[in-house]
């Protein structure tokens, strides 16, 4: 049994959560939201949870180290300089950053870095998503996941092998580029889709998330997992030994 305290309580995914703390025989030790003291909650902890805002990994970091414990962090929207704090704080913590916490979508993400090794630059690579309305980010953290995933197969830089938006006179697809489109509307909890297009033949592998519970269960896994690890930088594809 784990004690775990969550940071970003009152979000959707901080009620989904609580219950799959619960349901996996870990005990809540406790959650804050903005302006509340993460270094108290982390005192009282085994393994922060933290789907808050990029503006806050930086103090909630801070805490997780002070308080010498493991943090698995699941906000999105992350820049390059949240990304070097996180390196920074994974030589002294155990620190799991993911863009989605699903154990399907992980499994995805494999496949995919699979195909995309396999088939070889000739195939076409786009990456499709949709989310509820409420969604701030685009693409999705799934998305750049699964296209940073095709990505690593294949040897390359997303930043500096992507498309999204496209608009207008675009002109020719650009070899090797991987695309991406962004859908918002109603209340979906989440649809991803990468596609390879060959000569006359393409290949899609998919994922459908029908309920937030999934992300908080795979969220849950991966904080107790954590616990007693060696300082680094972790996936959820560690968790599940991929």
């Amino acid at each position: 049994m784990a004690r775990i305290g969550i940071i970003g309580r009152e979000g959707r995914m901080g009620n989904a959560l609580v219950q799959a703390i619960t349901a996996a025989g870990h005990t809540c030790s406790g959650g804050v939201d903005k302006g509340d003291d993460v270094s108290r909650l982390a005192d009282a902890s085994q393994a922060l949870v933290d789907f808050s805002a990029p503006a806050a990994l930086k103090s909630n970091l801070h805490a997780a180290i002070g308080a010498g414990i493991p943090i698995l962090i699941g906000t999105t929207g992350l820049t390059d300089e949240h990304h070097l704090a996180i390196d920074h704080a994974a030589q002294a913590i155990p620190v799991l950053q993911t863009g989605n916490t699903s154990l399907g979508v992980t499994l995805l993400s494999y496949l995919v870095g699979e195909a995309a090794k396999r088939l070889g630059p000739e195939w076409d690579i786009e990456v499709l998503e949709m989310h509820h309305r409420m969604k701030v980010d685009a693409p999705s953290g799934t998305a750049i996941l699964l296209g940073e995933a095709a990505a690593a197969a294949r040897g390359v830089h997303l930043g500096e092998n992507s498309e999204s938006g496209r608009h207008g006179q675009t002109g020719a697809r650009a070899e090797g580029a991987i695309g991406f489109a962004a859908l918002r509307g109603g209340t979906v909890a989440g649809e991803h889709s990468v596609i390879f297009a060959g000569d006359q033949e393409r290949l899609v592998l998919s994922h459908s998330a029908e309920n937030r519970a999934i992300f908080a269960n795979g969220a849950v896994r991966g904080a107790a997992w954590l616990i007693g690890k060696a300082p680094g930088r972790y996936t959820m594809q560690d968790v599940l030994e991929l």
